[in-house]
């Protein structure tokens, strides 16, 4: 029987204020009142698992749409949020470099339906798209009374509705749910948005990794101590999640891989490069 292997799919860049990331950062003070503003870029990625069961996308980057005059996202979004990919790393073609095409996937992980990762999901009309049941429904509700949704495009998400996906939501009170052998959804909850969710993948070679997408944006927020993002639904349940997934990892002697670091993305394999087996 085949192995598994694990891509990683490098899809752009963005870039955003600093304290969007880890709050209050750089706080003013009597010594330093006026303290500059940071503007960072990071990257945006998705996870391809080539599994014997099926083929596994974790997460679905941005739109290739979304930015310009006639972007999807609005205007403002894109003065916040500026994204940049050249065409190789756009999704399609991402993983078209690995003859894989979009109706070959199984399952698509959305972690959440934020625009940098789940702006694609309507590529994949014939996967099962598996999302937490309370971000679905609040991107749905929000989706149906205003346009103006933040992290969340209207754009996308009426693309996603007009398509017909094959949504499997996973209620609030699920926890740890086997999807293949060797790979499990991880029911965060509350946290960065409505409903998080991660992913764990057992590899016969590299062991343990822990995809906890924007559950932990990067190093800085894991800590100790952590630290929230400016970008928060919850932060008591962000602060709890990030305890969670630091005795998950340490006890299944797992990695943990960040939504939007940009030194540890430095050190991972991409797609072009290899795979993690």
């Amino acid at each position: 029987m085949a192995t598994p292997k694990l891509y990683v799919l490098d899809t752009g860049r963005m870039k955003m204020d600093k304290g969007f990331m880890v709050a209050m950062h750089n706080p003013a003070s009597v010594l330093n009142p006026n303290p500059p503003a940071e503007f960072v870029e990071f990257p945006v990625y998705a996870v391809l698992i080539d599994h014997p069961e099926g083929k596994i996308l974790f997460d679905t980057g941005c739109n290739p749409e979304g930015m310009g005059d006639h972007g999807r996202w609005p205007q403002g979004v894109q003065q916040l949020f500026p994204f940049t990919a050249s065409e190789e790393c756009y999704l399609i073609n991402r993983l078209a470099q690995l003859r894989v095409r979009p109706e070959d996937i199984k399952y698509v992980v959305a972690s959440h339906l934020h625009l940098d990762h789940a702006g694609c999901l309507e590529m994949f009309k014939n996967a099962t798209i598996i999302v937490h049941e309370t971000e679905l429904s609040n991107t749905m509700k929000t989706y149906a009374i205003n346009k103006d949704m933040g992290a969340y495009v209207w754009a996308d998400i009426d693309a996603w509705v007009r398509t017909g996906l094959n949504w499997h939501p996973i209620r609030p009170t699920e926890d740890e749910i086997p999807l293949v052998e060797g790979v499990k959804i991880l029911n965060f909850g509350a946290g960065h948005a409505w409903g998080m969710l991660g992913l764990h993948v057992t590899l016969p070679e590299n062991g343990g990794i822990l995809l906890a997408s924007d559950a932990i944006y990067s190093a800085q927020n894991y800590g100790p101590p952590a630290r929230i993002p400016g970008i928060i639904y919850d932060s008591v349940g962000y602060i709890n999640t990030v305890q969670r997934i630091r005795e998950y990892a340490a006890r299944t002697h797992s990695q943990v891989w960040f939504g939007h670091d940009s030194e540890q993305f430095e050190t991972f394999i991409k797609s072009t490069e290899g795979c993690y087996e």
